[in-house]
């Protein structure tokens, strides 16, 4: 099953709710609820915050990802998490600017919007200082006016917090876009990085001192965050100029529309691959993905004899045999997929397989270690 609900679509961009995000409801109540003698009007008002709030982090991410769509940038989905969002966007982009002015613009979009929620309390209730102050003392005793500069104060922590030059936080590839401007992006990355993780350690090391589990999973976050864009990089680094076609497989085995499960099994247990275009019999194009993952839910649920168009993807992405390799991985990554069909003019000219990106990774990288031995 999916984790993730779909709440809308805006440019193409799908916006998911992931089903844990119940868990920050459910806390926000407990908080609210149970401050300064709160009740259940109080718990109530904590849930409507913490949903305004989430309102404002999507605010924030479809800010990043419109400005990807600017630069041609593909954005698959906007998933919220309890910890926040994420946006995910398939491509790097191009250019040092082009990576800086789409992360600062997430941290930008929060200070807006608590300009114009400060804004309002001063045009509504006109003493809004001293209602800042505490935003757990605002959300208890004073309703709806709490409410909004509650708000106010969350967007403003928001946009600072987000501005830390760590990974995964926009500050992070803001730090790296500026490296990137005087170096090579591999050095840049390498460095965002470590920082990255230096301020993990040290917020880690913080939080057992005091005692603050919530700056010890901080830490974590920050860590892992880190270390994946460190891959990342690393990858790009090794399979940045490689074209699919120097790594698809060519001439894979096909299945058609009239096909059964039960010739998908034969093929699947007969070679080496697992996931099949399926070409119509008439035009011979290709109409459809089965994937191994479709092969195994429909012989549970309809059993051999089932037609493989009855369970294959229609939607399914594809790349071409002049894509950048690292580009179609990415692709793939972001679709779920194990294999993508290659596509050159309409017509189906390999096969790309997580098996290949990595054969393909493993030499390059050997080779490349080779080569700066032996210099």
């Amino acid at each position: 099953m999916s984790w993730s609900v779909r709440l809308f679509r805006i440019k193409g961009i799908d916006v998911k709710v992931h089903l844990t995000f119940v868990l920050i409801l459910i806390w926000a109540a407990f908080v609210w609820g149970t401050t300064d003698g709160g009740g259940i009007g109080e718990a109530l008002l904590g849930v409507v915050a913490m949903l305004l709030l989430f309102v404002c982090i999507t605010l924030h991410e479809l800010a990043h990802s419109f400005e990807a769509l600017r630069y041609g940038l593909r954005v698959h989905d906007i998933i919220l998490l309890p910890i926040g969002g994420v946006s995910q966007i398939e491509d790097l982009p191009g250019k040092p600017g082009q990576e800086l002015r789409i992360a600062i613009v997430g941290p930008l979009t929060s200070f807006a919007i608590s300009i114009v929620l400060y804004l309002v309390n001063v045009l509504i209730w006109g003493d809004v200082f001293a209602n800042l102050a505490s935003p757990s003392a605002t959300l208890g005793g004073q309703g709806w006016f709490g409410l909004v500069a509650y708000l106010t104060i969350a967007n403003v922590l928001l946009g600072l917090f987000n501005l830390i030059p760590a990974f995964p936080m926009d500050g992070g590839r803001i730090l790296r876009a500026l490296l990137a401007m005087r170096m090579d992006y591999r050095r840049a990355t390498a460095i965002a990085v470590a920082v990255g993780q230096g301020l993990a350690i040290g917020l880690g090391f913080l939080g057992f001192l005091v005692g603050n589990f919530f700056l010890v999973l901080i830490a974590f976050f920050v860590w892992i965050g880190a270390s994946q864009e460190g891959g990342l990089a690393q990858v790009r680094g090794v399979l940045g100029a490689v074209r699919v076609e120097q790594a698809m497989t060519r001439r894979p085995r096909t299945l058609t529309t009239g096909d059964t499960l039960a010739r998908a099994v034969d093929l699947t247990l007969s070679t080496s691959q697992s996931d099949f275009p399926v070409v119509d019999e008439l035009t011979a194009t290709v109409v459809g993905f089965l994937t191994r993952e479709d092969v195994l839910r429909g012989l549970h649920h309809h059993g051999a004899g089932a037609s493989v168009a009855s369970v294959m993807h229609t939607l399914f992405p594809v790349v071409t045999s002049h894509d950048l390799l690292f580009e179609a991985q990415q692709r793939m990554v972001a679709a779920g997929m194990q294999a993508v069909p290659v596509i050159d003019d309409g017509n189906l000219a390999g096969l790309l397989t997580t098996t290949d990106v990595g054969e393909a990774y493993a030499v390059l990288e050997a080779y490349r270690e080779t080569a700066a031995a032996a210099t």
